[in-house]
């Protein structure tokens, strides 16, 4: 009797066994780019994707999030891979729990929906570094997105690997429910390596991403730079954009390649001390429409954006411009999961477009309500410089990275020679916000996006210490300045009278931002003189998300039961932190708040219902033209006046012969629409003498007449941080400044050049346009 229930046993075992993976897979199916289409299975397909990020999402979340996405009428839900993320350290992968990419895109698969998998190496996403790991900037040589560099390869290739050992198997053609995967990202904004291009093509590929559809996206502006045979071509555009204009010279060059947007921006991303992003609900619904009527293909980037939690938010350059921890990206599911009117303008739409065979989901009740926390008063606190960790000595100064360190704050402390006589001392170059102190006392600070890089010092009758407490705050993840080492990269020069001293021999400390580090600390009931750490508990007896009030705080970090919800600072717009409810307990719950800079007296944190993100307190202004400074040209000759044509795409001015200066201005003298008082501009380059685009890595906006910065992030150097999205444009609001506009531009040095190119916006509106125009280039500075 007793070996048929095992028999009996062993069979349910079996056929439990049976059930759970056929509930992980499906039947082979197929997915191809096909003449004017993608084909699923056969049938014309037209992909309708939600991009989601796992690990800006708490995992107990991941779900309802993803049927969210099916209830605003989604059939895909497209993810990046963050390299960075899952190889924290060199050569330790992680891919459990949070990080377990494969659970997530089996729960896609479990609620029915399809999925598109973005593994770079090189992803952007507003992510530290564009999640290409911190520990490659210890090769002081490093050339990343490029074959030129072997190191690089060999760590790319290596991760790839990983990335298949984890995905690979989930592609459809497998059962699963990967129906295309990526090659790198966006690589025409970068430049146009094909050998490059192919071989991270060959890589992916190799890593078992072999049956699978791959995809390449660009910009309209950029897709023709490069070709990668086998590999289909999506594009990249904004809300409100003329969908025919997009996709014209893309048709024009591949008339039979079905029609992709593979992100359609729903909205944009908060950085420091600019206005909060919004982008109107009608015009972007109004470009969705037109995508739908011709059955183009979209994802739309963000359908849920959440939070980059910890240290991973990042930031574009130039000019430097970290980006805020919220990514709720005004997309149409806010930050805490929450539906907005967003979300069902896009259920309205898409509920008539729907495919054979698919379903409208119905809408998931938010796991989690949203509650208030009274507010909590800090009863301990720890002093930055009471907890020095064991030092570092270095001769010379160096960058975080080559500390062995990855995120967080880093002290460089060493002596400062007496001095009674003024001084000065200059810093190349602080990554990314630095107080300065002389024997303990704060006597500076400097800013990296306003480009500071010199304190005057007091006197000192005898030898002082110096101390230097820099703050990463997010490594660039866009363009050529994406080599962005922390702390100070070159060198500190003490210079008093005409002397100059390189100064040497330092002590330095590491703070990073794990949670361990901050527990160590020796917290004691006395007030805080200077950085410290704040920490205190709260009881709950309901837990659920809320959003933390830092806007009495001045800048840091905040960690709640562990969990590190990422970074404050007072200048806005971002002043709360969202805090998850799956991250609270009900009982006693631990908060520690690290703030570099100086809370006000009594400072507090109360949990709130609603998040603030559009509330902007810079400490120092960061327009370009101070209160009655006005340009005068009166002595100076343009190099060339003209006019420009009407519409879209780059508009290229070639001089009549090679020109050389330091700095130019371009001169707006009317719009296409004569009776337009604004002007606007998406991008601007400018031509070297053998034709290549000159490196703005080096500009600095001197100055502009106007730009608009209340209603919208329209600031003039916007002209040159490489995101077509984001333009420059004359003050919109109010008093509106007339004819002409004009902006001045240092180079940074004495350069030869040719010409120069312009873009006008890319969306449906004609505001600005530039018609007439003058272009001036001097060697020395222009009168102001």
């Amino acid at each position: 009797m007793s070996h048929i229930i095992k028999r009996i046993s062993l069979c349910w075992l079996l056929l439990a066994t049976l059930t759970t993976l056929f509930a992980q897979s499906a039947a082979p199916g197929t997915f191809e780019a096909g003449k004017n289409s993608f084909i699923l299975n056969g049938k014309p397909f037209v992909v309708r994707a939600a991009e989601l990020h796992y690990p800006r999402i708490p995992k107990a979340y991941w779900e309802h999030r993803i049927q969210l996405c099916k209830a605003m009428g989604m059939n895909t839900i497209c993810i990046y891979l963050f390299w960075n993320y899952h190889e924290q350290q060199e050569g330790v992968f992680d891919f459990e729990g949070q990080k377990d990419v494969a659970a997530f895109v089996k729960l896609v698969q479990k609620n029915g929906m399809y999925c598109i998998v973005r593994p770079g190496p090189y992803v952007c996403a507003e992510w530290d570094m564009g999640g290409l790991p911190w520990w490659l900037l210890k090769k002081k040589d490093l050339q990343v997105r490029s074959v030129k560099d072997s190191l690089f390869m060999q760590k790319a290739t290596r991760y790839l690997k990983q990335a298949g050992k984890q995905l690979a198997p989930l592609q459809i053609q497998n059962g699963g429910n990967i129906i295309m995967v990526q090659v790198e990202n966006e690589y025409g904004v970068w430049g146009n390596d094909e050998v490059y291009m192919s071989a991270i093509r060959d890589q992916v590929r190799a890593a078992g991403f072999d049956k699978v559809q791959l995809f390449r996206c660009d910009w309209s502006s950029n897709f023709h730079r490069y070709k990668l045979e086998g590999v289909a071509s999506t594009l990249n555009f904004g809300a409100g954009s003329n969908i025919d204009n997009q996709f014209k010279k893309f048709k024009e060059m591949n008339p039979d390649a079905p029609l992709m947007c593979s992100e359609y921006w729903t909205g944009w991303f908060d950085q420091w001390g600019r206005p909060h992003e919004t982008r109107d609900i009608n015009s972007f619904i109004g470009s969705l429409k037109d995508m739908m009527d011709r059955n183009i293909s979209f994802s739309l980037y963000m359908a849920h954006g959440g939070t980059s939690f910890g240290q991973w938010a990042g930031a574009n350059a130039p000019p430097y411009a970290p980006t805020a921890s919220s990514y709720d990206y005004n997309a149409p599911i806010d930050e805490a999961g929450n539906t907005t009117d967003k979300f069902f303008a896009v259920r309205n739409l898409l509920k008539n477009y729907l495919q054979e065979g698919e379903v409208l989901g119905d809408i998931p009740e938010n796991p989690e309500k949203t509650i208030a926390i009274p507010a909590m008063r800090f009863t301990q606190t720890a002093g930055l410089f009471a907890n020095l960790p064991v030092a570092n000595t270095s001769v010379d100064i160096a960058s975080m990275e080559q500390f062995n360190q990855g995120w967080g704050r880093i002290l460089y402390r060493t002596q400062l020679p007496a001095g009674n006589a003024a001084r000065k001392l200059y810093i190349s170059e602080v990554h990314d916000w630095a107080t300065v102190f002389v024997n303990g006392k704060a006597v500076g600070k400097l800013d990296r996006r306003r480009g500071d890089n010199s304190v005057n010092l007091p006197a000192t009758n005898a030898v002082a210490r110096l101390d230097i407490l820099v703050e990463a705050t997010g490594r660039v993840n866009y363009g050529q300045a994406i080599i962005d080492r922390k702390g100070i990269t070159q060198k500190v020069v003490l210079v008093q009278n005409a002397d100059s001293t390189v100064l040497h021999n330092w002590q330095v400390y590491n703070f990073p931002v794990d949670y361990a580090f901050q527990q160590q600390a020796k917290y004691a009931k006395s007030p805080a003189n200077g950085p410290a750490w704040y920490k205190t508990s709260f009881i709950l007896t309901t837990t659920g998300n809320t959003f933390l009030d830092m806007s009495q705080w001045g800048k840091g970090m905040v960690w709640v039961n562990g969990y590190n919800l990422g970074r404050f600072w007072k200048i806005g717009p971002q002043q709360t932190l969202y805090c998850p409810g799956s991250w609270l307990k009900k009982g006693i719950n631990e908060i520690i708040v690290l703030d570099v800079d100086r809370p006000a007296a009594g400072a507090v944190v109360a949990g709130l219902e609603k998040p603030i993100l559009n509330k902007t307190s810079q400490d120092e202004s960061l327009l370009h033209r101070k209160p009655g400074q006005m340009l005068q040209l009166q002595n100076n000759k343009p190099v060339i006046t003209g006019n420009f044509a009407a519409g879209n795409g780059w508009k290229t001015v070639t001089f009549d012969a090679v020109k050389q200066g330091r700095y130019f201005c371009l001169e707006a003298i009317s719009a296409q629409n004569e009776n337009d008082p604004v002007a606007s501009v998406a991008e601007i380059e400018l031509l070297a003498e053998d034709g290549s685009v000159l490196s703005t890595l080096p500009w600095k906006v001197l100055y502009a007449d106007s730009e608009e910065v209340t209603a919208a992030n329209n600031a003039a150097d916007k002209l040159y941080d490489a995101q077509e999205s984001l333009i420059w444009q004359t003050q919109t609001t109010g008093n509106k400044p007339r004819h002409p506009h004009q902006v001045v531009i240092d180079l940074g040095s004495v350069v030869k050049v040719k010409g120069f190119r312009i873009l006008p916006r890319s969306d449906k509106s004609t505001a600005g346009i530039i018609k007439d125009y003058k272009f001036y280039l001097e060697e020395k500075p222009f009168a102001l």
